[in-house]
């Protein structure tokens, strides 16, 4: 069988999220659960606000306990473009019958460099937009 061009987009489209639409998501108060899989050390240097912290290693021994609605609306984030960390979660959840599951293109490099709200233990900050990435608000 092959695969139209436009089959091939929406069927990514329904995959994935990018920086912008997930905040605006979030915003509407119909938000997905958020899942950081990088290590402590990443999730310590900064996460999206309000994000669960399972790291990919542990994904499968504790998506019941804290994902356990299998029909909820699941992103999954890594460091960035040159990370497939998120892949690797999206697919374990899929495998564990998680049905709606996506990735966050970009990861949590690119919701910094898109100037969204990050949290830290020193609190939550914003960094600048990065004009490679969009316009400066």
């Amino acid at each position: 069988m092959t695969m139209t061009a436009g089959e091939f987009f929406a069927a990514k489209m329904a995959f994935e999220t990018d920086p912008a639409d997930l905040a605006r998501a979030r915003q509407t108060g119909v938000a997905p659960v958020v899942v950081d899989t990088r290590s402590m050390a990443g999730w310590e240097q900064g996460h999206i606000p309000g994000a669960l912290h399972i790291p990919g290693d542990a994904l499968r021994q504790r998506a019941a306990a804290e994902l356990p609605d299998r029909s909820a609306d699941i992103v999954v984030y890594c460091w960035g473009p040159g990370c497939n960390g998120s892949t690797r979660a999206a697919l374990a959840l899929a495998e564990l019958g998680y049905t709606r599951v996506r990735e966050l293109i970009g990861g949590f490099e690119y919701w910094a460099r898109e100037g969204l709200a990050v949290e830290t233990s020193s609190g939550r900050t914003r960094r600048s937009v990065d004009p490679l990435t969009g316009p400066a608000h």
